[in-house]
């Protein structure tokens, strides 16, 4: 009963959310070589900092910081509204008078599924992302394919990889834990449910900017 609820939300959380992050994320990347193109035109940087830029600002920062983002938005609130429907509904007062752990069969294969796919949606996210400052940065016509290859492979630091993925695991624990705390201990009618899930998306977008600069002063201090 919790592998197939855990394959659900697995599936729940990662297909359904791959389309909007591979948008996302393909132009967040293009954004951000053209910003950078712009910053070193005329400048005596070399050319081939441009994919040196846009590979860390997308593994440190940039994939997993709107991914989570995306996440707490669509996922938080999907969670905290299909558990909060369900305490509404009198379900979670009915399966606890058959003696089922509700907070177990509800919360944890969510947990468990977004630890899993989260990272998945990330390493997704950071790769599309790359992908669209190689386009960008191809399409402005001034620079070349081997200049963006080489920035690349310059100066790359596997930590960078491991930082994208402590994040992604943390923001990961912290939306799905929050917008379950905000379902499952939903009160009143429509209207709070729909508060809830408001409250669901917000706490936990602002907790993962906290955590983000927490990791990010830990790691990197």
């Amino acid at each position: 009963m919790y592998y197939k609820e855990t394959i659900r939300q697995m599936y729940d959380i990662g297909v359904g959310s791959i389309m909007i992050i591979f948008v996302v994320n393909l132009f967040i990347g293009a954004v951000t070589a053209v910003q950078f193109i712009y910053q070193l035109s005329g400048q005596i940087i070399p050319k081939y900092y441009i994919g040196y830029i846009v590979r860390d600002m997308a593994l440190i920062e940039l994939a997993v910081t709107f991914t989570s983002i995306i996440l707490a938005g669509k996922v938080g609130s999907n969670i905290a509204s299909e558990i909060g429907g369900m305490r509404q509904k009198e379900h979670i007062d009915a399966m606890e008078i058959m003696g089922v752990n509700t907070s177990s069969y509800l919360v944890m294969p969510k947990l468990i599924a977004a630890l899993i796919v989260i990272p998945i949606l990330v390493s997704v996210a950071a790769i599309v992302s790359i992908s669209g400052g190689y386009i960008a940065t191809i399409y402005s016509g001034s620079y070349s394919h081997e200049e963006f290859i080489q920035g690349l492979r310059s100066f790359f630091k596997p930590f960078t990889v491991v930082m994208m993925y402590i994040k992604a695991v943390v923001f990961a624990y912290i939306i799905t834990s929050i917008a379950c705390y905000q379902g499952y201990f939903v009160k009143g009618g429509s209207i709070e449910l729909g508060q809830a899930s408001t409250r669901a998306v917000v706490f936990g977008i602002i907790v993962v900017l906290i955590a983000d600069y927490i990791i990010a002063v830990v790691l990197t201090g």
